[in-house]
C-alpha cells in the first residue's frame, strides 16, 4: 500500500475532496517526520512508499507554512511558540494550525485522522505504527485516538 492508496482511502472513508485529503495526510506525516525520532520513523515511512515525500511536501515548519494557514496574529504566535518550544513542539503547533487552517472542523480532522492511521497500520504494521504515534502524544489527542 502506498500513499496515494492510503489517501484514496481516507478521502473515500472521511468524505473528502483529494486536494484537502492531501493536504491532511501529508500535513499528518511532516508532523510525525518532525516529531518521532529513530529508526522507527524511518521504518514507518519506508513501509510506504511516497509517505516521505508527501510530508515534505506538507512541511509544517518550512518557511512560510505558518503564514499560508491565514497569516495575522495567528500566525505569529505560531512562529514564537515554535521558536520558544523547540522544532518538536513547533512542528505539533504548525501541523494543528494547519489542519484547522485546511478548512476542516475538529470532527472531520478527528475522522481523516482515524481513517489514517488505520491505514498506516495495514501499511506498516499495528507495532510499528503505533510506536511512531507513541513518540508524538500530542498528535494523537488533537486526532481524538
Amino acid at each position: 500500500m502506498n500513499v496515494q492508496d492510503i489517501v484514496n482511502t481516507v478521502s473515500q472513508q472521511a468524505g473528502l475532496d483529494q486536494p484537502t485529503t492531501e493536504k491532511v495526510v501529508g500535513t499528518i506525516f511532516s508532523v510525525l517526520q518532525h516529531e518521532a525520532e529513530g529508526t522507527s520513523v524511518s521504518s514507518f515511512f519506508a513501509q510506504i512508499p511516497g509517505a516521505d515525500a508527501l510530508a515534505q511536501q506538507y512541511d509544517v515548519m518550512a518557511s512560510g507554512a505558518a503564514a499560508s494557514s491565514g497569516g495575522g496574529l495567528l500566525s505569529s504566535l505560531q512562529g514564537a511558540l515554535g521558536s520558544v518550544l523547540g522544532e518538536k513542539a513547533g512542528a505539533l503547533v504548525n501541523g494543528v494550525a494547519a489542519l484547522k487552517a485546511s478548512g476542516l472542523d475538529m470532527a472531520q480532522i478527528q475522522q481523516a485522522g482515524e481513517v489514517l492511521i488505520k491505514q498506516a497500520q495495514t501499511a506498516a504494521g499495528p507495532d510499528l505504527t503505533n510506536q511512531v504515534l507513541g513518540q508524538v502524544p500530542g498528535l494523537k489527542s488533537h486526532l481524538g485516538l
